[in-house]
């Protein structure tokens, strides 16, 4: 079992910046890729950005490239999401996930947090 908890959420202003942060516990496996995912009221949950174990590789929607940065800690088994130049459309709950490929394929996620909400008002 792989625990996943997210924090780091909150209510900002449209153009402002959010750091959210995943810690994973339990059994976490060498070369697992943690990736982000959000799903606003509404509608479906939607890839944000993955990163490989070693960070070499990231993958982002294209809706946040530019934008939002992923980074990790393996040391702290703690992977970031840095959020600039916010948009109300980033308004959602953001959940951090675990797969054993870098993907954007939901489905290929088998560990997932509780997520946190993030708020941008205009």
């Amino acid at each position: 079992q792989v625990w996943l908890v997210e924090s780091g959420g909150g209510l900002v202003q449209a153009g402002g910046s959010l750091r959210l942060s995943c810690a994973a516990s339990g059994r976490t496996f060498s070369g697992a890729t943690l990736g982000w995912f959000r799903q606003a009221l509404g509608k479906e949950r939607e890839f944000v950005a993955a990163s490989t174990w070693s960070g070499s590789n990231t993958v982002y929607a294209d809706s946040v490239k530019g934008r939002f940065t992923i980074s990790r800690d393996n040391a702290k088994n703690t992977v970031y999401l840095q959020m600039n130049s916010l948009k109300p459309e980033d308004t959602a709950v953001y959940y951090c996930a675990a797969a054993r490929a870098t993907t954007s394929n939901i489905y290929e996620y088998s560990y997932w947090g509780q997520g946190t909400q993030v708020t941008v008002s205009s």
